[in-house]
């Protein structure tokens, strides 16, 4: 017998998101003194959201052996944010399991040689549960360092806005008074 009340295909399926690195979020920027001075979303928490995209935490049918996470998208990668130092004091590193051969770099050698973009997948691939969905969650993130991407017509849109754009919900209120004027009381 199923456990689920209706029909779950709508729910599986893929939505692509679009998020901007340089771009203030609402809820994931901070807030600083003046009002006018709010931040990009920092490395950390631009990440989190993601992991959470691509998991499919955002839905109610999640489970977590169940693949049922969105497509992200990312521009605007070689202008992240971080606080502090990290740019220049944090190290990244790797080892192919021979004796002495642990290999370090820094962020800011791994921007000027692989981009932005490759630090946020790590970032995200660290936020990400280890297990064998792992690689296909990675996979739908699609990074990109400056505002030109090929999934432009994938993006999520409402009343052909763009979800999270500024007015997107102006569109949806209408769109609801316009629903509640057509119901028969």
């Amino acid at each position: 017998m199923s456990q689920t009340i209706g029909s779950t295909r709508l729910a599986y399926s893929r939505v692509w998101h679009h998020i901007s690195a340089s771009a203030p979020h609402p809820t994931l920027s901070t807030v600083k003194s003046p009002r006018e001075a709010v931040t990009p979303p920092s490395l950390g928490r631009l990440a989190s959201r993601i992991a959470m995209i691509l998991m499919g935490k955002h839905k109610p049918i999640w489970d977590p052996s169940t693949d049922c996470g969105d497509y992200v998208v990312v521009t605007n990668c070689a202008a992240l944010y971080t606080t502090g130092h990290k740019k220049w004091r944090k190290t990244y590193y790797r080892h192919n399991t021979r004796p002495g051969s642990l290999r370090t770099i820094t962020m800011d050698v791994l921007m000027d040689k692989f981009g932005g973009a490759e630090v946020l997948r790590k970032a995200v691939s660290g936020m990400l549960p280890k297990n064998r969905l792992r690689d296909k969650r990675l996979a739908r993130l699609k990074a990109f360092e400056g505002d030109a991407h090929p999934y432009k017509e994938n993006i999520i849109r409402f009343g052909g806005k763009k979800v999270g754009q500024t007015g997107w919900e102006d569109i949806v209120k209408a769109v609801r008074e316009g629903d509640k004027a057509t119901i028969p009381s």
